[in-house]
């Protein structure tokens, strides 16, 4: 039977996933480690390269006959990333990734030359954050001026790894949504936000054309040769690691949120509308179905806890057990568990802190609990800003590391009130693009079928890894005591953060097990 395959190109690897979609199975999931090239000054950078490489040790990984049964590929990417080619399609510099923030000036240069952050979210829908795309060019500009010179066209990384599998350019608009240039609301590129990238090089000619969601190139033959892949196969639109995160746990539907429990963490929702918030308090992406994907991401989740186990010197699998000695609330101890800063609120220079603490609750294990409830609260934050903006849930899919703790199963279910299911896929970004693939494959083929079923029928959870909210009210107290520090750490940092950064201050909430109770704006 035939297979389709999904490319994850990560940060720290690369994933492929090996799906027979008519049996409805993954048959093959292997991996491949990348390097990262790490400065002081906040660079993070790639070589292109590496991600050829480690995809060309991917496929070599499939034994040959399932290699001669690919029939599609779709290729999920980390997203931000600066993948600047010349003329030839031959990149000119290591690629600056999404955590890179060596280029905050420029970040800060782009949203003044566009008359500040309010002026870019009425332009295309979000601010321009350090780690977008758009303040990586004046940087290439100023420190890699050859590079800049030689540039005829700008890709992301997945646009890249696209190119390399069919000779063809071409961006979608879910991942070109977080590059700070594109309209979200027209789902057309932002000329406002370009001239303010650059004044002086008309950029829209440096970007490729914008194809459907459902779209597929085929695979050039010297590529296919060269992978053992069947001439025929064709490659998806593919999209950023969020929008095929998205496919990948179902989330193609409204009603669902997609909860992510890295190192940082991510939650969001599926919308048949832009979602946009003039205070930016979230990213208002599209989608890589043809919708939108309103998200928030927080950069402190599990590293929080990881962090208390390593200050205690226990193992994070001893975790549970120290969860089982505590009741919600931590005994009074509240941490607002900011290590690296925070996107949501943007903080950039805050820290974390713990608050309430006497003789008699200072305890590893009420600090491993107030650090997993802290960051579950800080998303809890996110999400009453998605229902407070017109948004409705009746489901969690719950992913990341975090997602395998029982205990950190049950606090989501309670402290969102929602039931959290688990899919058994665990990979959901490779996941999503193998769906994607399958998708477009039959659209090329006269199938009308929708990515909305395409999803309902493969992506599976866990019955026995599910959770219902059982005791939200023991929750309710914590939360608003968490909320009042976070105000106040709010106004403590106001000052040291860049003068005109959008920054929404927390609102009031009513914390209730009944969806219908919850407050409205």
């Amino acid at each position: 039977m035939s297979l389709v395959v999904g490319l994850d190109v990560g940060t720290q690897s690369v994933k492929l996933v090996a799906y027979d979609f008519a049996a409805g199975n993954v048959v093959a999931t292997h991996s491949q480690a990348l390097d990262l090239i790490a400065r002081d000054d906040g660079t993070r950078e790639q070589h292109a390269q590496w991600w050829l490489d480690a995809i060309r040790a991917c496929f070599a990984k499939l034994d040959a006959e399932q290699r001669s049964r690919v029939v599609a590929i779709g290729v999920s990417g980390q997203q931000h990333g600066f993948v600047p080619v010349d003329a030839a399609g031959r990149v000119l510099a290591t690629v600056k990734l999404w955590c890179d923030t060596s280029t905050q000036a420029e970040c800060d240069a782009v949203m003044a030359a566009a008359g500040g952050p309010h002026e870019c979210v009425r332009a295309a829908g979000n601010p321009v954050l350090v780690g977008y795309t758009a303040s990586k060019l004046p940087w290439t500009r100023k420190h890699r001026p050859e590079a800049y010179e030689r540039m005829a066209a700008i890709l992301l990384p997945h646009d890249y790894v696209n190119f390399w599998l069919t000779g063809e350019r071409w961006m979608e608009c879910g991942d070109a949504s977080g590059t700070g240039w594109f309209d979200v609301r027209h789902r057309r590129w932002s000329s406002a936000m370009l001239a303010a990238t650059d004044g002086e090089r008309d950029l829209s000619g440096l970007l490729p054309p914008l194809v459907a969601a459902d779209a597929s190139f085929p695979i050039s033959p010297a590529t296919a040769a060269e992978l053992g892949l069947p001439p025929g196969a064709i490659v998806s639109a593919g999209g950023g690691d969020n929008m095929m995160s998205a496919i990948g746990t179902g989330n193609v539907e409204s009603g669902m949120l997609t909860l992510s429990l890295g190192t940082s963490g991510t939650l969001f929702g599926h919308a048949d509308r832009a979602v946009v918030d003039d205070a930016a308090g979230w990213a208002a992406f599209c989608s890589s179905t043809g919708a939108w994907l309103p998200l928030i991401c927080t950069m402190n989740c599990a590293g929080a806890t990881d962090g208390v186990a390593r200050a205690f010197g226990f193992a994070a699998r001893e975790g549970e057990a120290l969860m089982a000695q505590t009741q919600p609330g931590a005994g009074g101890v509240v941490m607002l568990p900011f290590f690296n800063g925070e996107r949501t609120p943007n903080l950039p220079s805050a820290r974390a802190s713990l608050h309430g603490m006497d003789f008699h609750n200072f305890a590893r294990a009420n600090l491993y609990r107030a650090a997993m409830e802290g960051a579950t609260y800080a998303l809890r934050n996110g999400f009453d800003a998605l229902e407070r903006a017109g948004m409705d849930f009746t489901e969690i899919r719950l992913t990341g590391g975090g997602s395998r703790s029982a205990a950190w199963r049950q606090l989501v279910a309670d402290v969102f009130a929602l039931p959290v299911a688990i899919p058994q896929q665990t990979e959901s970004a490779a996941l999503g693009a193998a769906l994607q693939a399958a998708w477009a494959h039959a659209r090329a083929g006269g199938d009308a079928i929708g990515i909305a079923e395409i999803a309902r029928r493969h992506v599976r959870c866990d019955p026995a890894l599910s959770a219902q909210p059982v005791d939200c009210a023991a929750y309710a107290a914590p939360y608003r005591k968490f909320m009042r520090h976070l105000e106040a750490a709010q106004d403590f940092y106001a000052s040291r953060d860049a003068a005109g950064h959008a920054r929404g201050r927390p609102q009031s909430h009513n914390f209730s097990c009944d969806r219908q109770q919850r407050s409205r704006p």
